[in-house]
């Protein structure tokens, strides 16, 4: 089989669209920790109220994951993408609608379970497209476009909210969603026209003497390799969660800083996430080439362990340091090592898994991983309001991070199958 590029052949419209979609997510996700001052206020909540609503999200989102990918798989990832597009921007528009603290619990929990697919469909469209080898690098591209998003949220978002009321922003913010999702739906499509473009088994961890034989989708959920990628992506999301949700609110409290300078101070860390994620694939596609004797498995752990460990000792330092600089500094490090494995835990998934199952499987993923924002920052919310600093909670994200990385090194292994009589 000739080599496969990533452009060409209607793969560059297909990288495009992706890539924007995680722009107006990450942009509808940040535009609520950004307002969170203001909502604060407005509607009076404490600290833990606060974490509460934060971690609202994550309930739908998290269930969504696992349901989102298994519709990418029944009903194709253009589909499943393009409704949940249009219902999430429905209710980032519905913030406006909201009266006070159970109201504004159910708005989030609706838009967190319309969110849930994107990445689940975006790894699913990406195994559609793209040849084994080029998949971590598109997987990275695609998904830079999340933390941009989170970058431009905090002008964009800070900005609306101090000259026209919070509320105006989560309406510029639908009226993209839906531009988008007509996009969308006229041009993309779910697979390429030559469908021999694509190679259709290429898990490269799977034995070929096993390819014939097809499991079924519980056989990979009960995979140590998938439970621990998932685990290493459960302490992934804690800090991204605690940075997306709780950063904001740490810089105008604890460090005293003005709403209009905490909306352009997010932007660092998100560009440097940014760099990170679309980085990510290409690193670990580049360390595959270099060592491939040694298997697809080994680049991406490479990554995953190195870059994870450094994002928990940056994010665990700043919860120690003493000035303002250095906490924004260790911070956006850590971001942008963390997002340096963002295509990873896709890529494993894609590595290991018969193709037909990769939606399924990476929505189970990413629901495993995804209760840390569940759990991160409502407890983040109640260690503050205990304690009177973020320390402790930043201490928490980087130690759970530090444990995941090293057992990678341990768990994430092939799968070997054995044979079925």
């Amino acid at each position: 089989m000739k080599q496969q590029g990533i452009f060409g052949d209607g793969k560059t419209i297909v990288i495009v669209m992706l890539f924007l979609a995680g722009v107006i997510n990450y942009l509808d996700r940040s535009a609520l920790s950004i307002a969170a001052p203001f909502i604060q206020e407005d509607i009076h909540l404490t600290s833990t109220q606060l974490g509460i609503i934060f971690s609202s999200f994550s309930v739908g989102y998290a269930i969504f994951n696992f349901l989102g990918g298994m519709a990418s798989d029944k009903f194709g990832a253009k589909l499943t993408l393009f409704v949940a597009m249009i219902v999430w921007s429905l209710f980032s528009g519905a913030m406006v609608l909201v009266v006070g603290f159970a109201s504004l619990i159910i708005v989030r929990i609706v838009f967190g379970m319309a969110e849930g697919p994107l990445s689940s469909t975006i790894n699913k469209m990406v195994n559609n497209w793209f040849p084994a080898d080029k998949r971590a690098s598109v997987v990275g591209l695609a998904n830079s476009g999340t933390p941009l998003g989170g970058a431009i949220a905090g002008p964009i978002v800070g900005y609306i909210a101090l000259a026209y009321g919070w509320k105006y922003s989560f309406i510029a913010i639908m009226i993209l969603g839906f531009i988008w999702a007509i996009v969308w739906f006229k041009v993309v499509k779910e697979k390429p026209n030559k469908e021999e473009n694509v190679e259709p088994m290429a898990n490269l961890e799977i034995a070929a003497e096993d390819i014939n034989h097809s499991r079924g989708l519980s056989y990979y959920l009960k995979q140590p390799t998938v439970l621990f990628t998932a685990f290493s992506f459960f302490a992934y999301n804690y800090i991204l969660f605690f940075f997306l949700t709780w950063f904001p609110s740490y810089l105008v409290e604890a460090r005293g800083m003005a709403v209009k300078d905490m909306s352009i101070v997010t932007v660092i860390p998100w560009i440097l996430g940014f760099l990170g994620l679309a980085l990510s694939g290409i690193v670990s596609d580049f360390i595959y080439k270099r060592f491939m004797r040694k298997g697809v498995l080994f680049s991406r752990k490479v990554v995953l362990v190195t870059c994870l460990f450094l994002a928990a000792v940056s994010i665990g330092c700043a919860g120690i340091v003493t000035t303002t600089v250095s906490a924004v500094a260790l911070v956006a490090t850590s971001v942008f090592f963390l997002y340096l494995t963002g295509a990873i835990y896709w890529a494993i998934i894609n590595d290991v898994v018969e193709s037909k199952y990769v939606g399924s499987v990476g929505g189970f993923m990413h629901f495993l991983a995804n209760t840390a924002g569940i759990i991160g920052p409502t407890l983040t919310g109640f260690l503050v309001d205990k304690t009177g600093t973020f320390s402790a909670a930043f201490l928490l994200a980087g130690g759970l991070a530090v444990i995941a990385s090293l057992a990678v090194i341990k768990f994430v292994t092939p799968i070997v199958h054995k044979e079925i009589a």
